[in-house]
């Protein structure tokens, strides 16, 4: 007899199991917001150069005539790709030759060009603020952005080798509420970061925890669950991932300020982190490390919970250390995560859950070039491939882990998958065109580099 069958003597799967599938339930759900927030807060509005003719109301009032904005959108940015305004580059001095009907859009040289030295003008139609428009990661800095989402990808790297390790050390439960803790005091810390590489340090620190809470919960929930009702208990964790992707995609929707939205997605880890601390610590983990006395108390916790209160006298010390013989002394072998790569079953199935999570990573983290408005759409309909996965991967077999831990094999093929992830930095997303943007002088200005040209023609 082993560990599962000392579950099924303290009620199988119960109020228990039911319990705990609902309080892993919030941050299952909102740890893919952190994961995919980005597609939101770092979203890349159309933007132009700011020009005193189109933001300046002293400049257009020095200029004689009925012009539109129309005309001084012609006269003070080039134009770009597809004959658009130029994001990147404004005229030195306005080019009224270019309202001749006569003349042709060719009237101008490269030389009569400067780069956006006061700052650029963003819409703001589709999201009111993004970290991108307030340190403008745009033009010849729009390379910090991937930067600081593969900065990201290496803290779930570093997170998903590390914390499979601490966790077999220290429990399952200390470090899933450590990294609760550590997420909520993360994400509120970018609010008040004034700086973009600061910012960036706060997502790292991030990234480590979300690695821990995705682990520790995943652990949790195997170790309380019996072996016939696993494959359906992560079903159920996998469709609470998926429902917090289309979660966001909503709330993203209804808060467009990047800071407002890290705020909404932030403080409920604080009320989780309280929440977590009734969750009873692994009974199977007590005994392996040794500490069966404790273990029995779990045990009896979870009987009484399920209504097997009869379990606290048939579940003694002695039968628990007769059941959990074998495994005890398995545990006390040295093993290696090179057993994943070394036995021939386990190493066809790290090679297939390693082609999966690699084709799964860019389309979760990477939607493409599509204008911030469709990010909803996306997050919305992005869980419906990921759900098929985790409906299939539960039935794999998973008793191989228990040969060299399950907190060193997940944490393996965690690390071979943010390695991968974090090789292929997302690539900056193609914004929306506005015309109100470049047109209507009444757009909410950035804040620029020489206020002193306010009050300069041109």
């Amino acid at each position: 007899m082993a560990f599962a069958e000392l579950l099924d003597r303290a009620g199988g799967v119960g109020l228990f199991q039911a319990l705990q599938v609902f309080t892993l339930f919030l941050p299952s759900v909102l740890v893919p917001s952190h994961m995919l927030i980005e597609n939101f807060s770092a979203a890349v509005p159309s933007h132009r150069c700011w020009v005193p003719l189109l933001d300046n109301s002293t400049a257009q009032a020095g200029v004689p005539g009925a012009l539109g904005p129309k005309d001084f959108l012609t006269v003070s940015i080039p134009p770009g790709p597809n004959n658009e305004p130029h994001r990147c580059r404004r005229f030195r001095q306005p080019q009224w030759q270019l309202l001749d009907p006569n003349g042709t859009a060719t009237n101008w040289s490269e030389a009569a060009t400067e780069p956006c030295v006061d700052g650029w003008v963003y819409d703001r139609s589709t999201f009111t603020s993004t970290f991108v428009s307030e340190w403008d990661l745009v033009c010849d800095h729009k390379g910090l952005k991937p930067i600081g989402q593969s900065l990201y990808m290496t803290g779930l790297l570093i997170g998903s080798f590390s914390w499979g390790l601490l966790s077999n050390r220290f429990g399952r439960k200390w470090i899933l509420n450590l990294c609760c803790l550590q997420v909520a005091l993360a994400n509120i810390g970018m609010i008040f970061v004034s700086h973009f590489f600061i910012y960036c340090g706060l997502r790292v620190l991030s990234a480590f925890a979300i690695s821990g809470i995705i682990m520790t919960s995943g652990m949790l929930l195997v170790e309380w669950t019996t072996t016939r009702r696993r494959a359906v208990t992560m079903t159920i964790l996998g469709c609470f991932y998926g429902l917090g992707q289309m979660a966001l995609g909503a709330l993203a929707f209804t808060l467009r300020d990047w800071r407002t939205l890290q705020v909404a997605v932030s403080t409920p880890f604080f009320a989780i982190f309280l929440i977590c601390w009734w969750l009873p610590e692994s009974a199977r983990w007590l005994i392996i490390t040794g500490k069966p006395e404790q273990g029995l108390q779990e045990l009896h916790k979870v009987a009484k919970i399920n209504g097997h209160k009869e379990a606290t006298k048939s579940l003694t010390i002695e039968v628990l250390m007769s059941s959990m013989e074998e495994e005890m002394t398995s545990a006390k072998g040295r093993r290696s995560v090179l057993e994943l790569f070394l036995v021939p079953t386990l190493r066809w199935r790290t090679c297939i859950m390693s082609l999966v999570w690699f084709s799964l990573e860019p389309w979760t983290y990477w939607p493409g070039p599509s204008p911030p408005s469709c990010s909803v759409s996306w997050a919305a309909a992005q869980p419906w491939p990921a759900s098929r996965l985790w409906l299939a991967s539960p039935y794999w077999p998973t008793n191989w882990s228990h040969k060299i831990g399950r907190p060193c094999a997940r944490s393996l093929l965690c690390w071979e998958r943010d390695v991968l992830a974090s090789s292929f930095p997302v690539s900056p997303s193609t914004s929306l065109n506005s015309t109100r943007l470049h047109c209507e002088p009444s757009v909410r200005v950035k804040s620029y580099k020489n206020p002193q040209r306010d009050q300069e023609l041109p």
